[in-house]
């Protein structure tokens, strides 16, 4: 097999590898990724989980509607 005749074909590969990596390692916006405290409160058998963030502003949400 010649080499150039598949060179579109790894070009288009590593176009996608790249792409994928690139996603993959994307930060998260702070607006979508807001700060939670997540506490365990043992007091029963079962584990009982409570999740404490703050509400988003009408700001917030409006940017998110974007």
């Amino acid at each position: 097999m010649e080499l150039s005749k598949h060179m579109e074909f790894i070009f288009l590969g590593a176009l996608v590898l790249i792409g994928v990596s690139a996603a993959a390692t994307a930060a998260v916006p702070k607006l979508l990724a807001p700060a939670a405290q997540i506490t365990s409160v043992k007091t029963s058998a079962t584990p009982i989980v409570e999740v404490k963030a703050k509400r988003l502003t009408a700001e917030e949400k409006a940017a998110l509607a974007e």
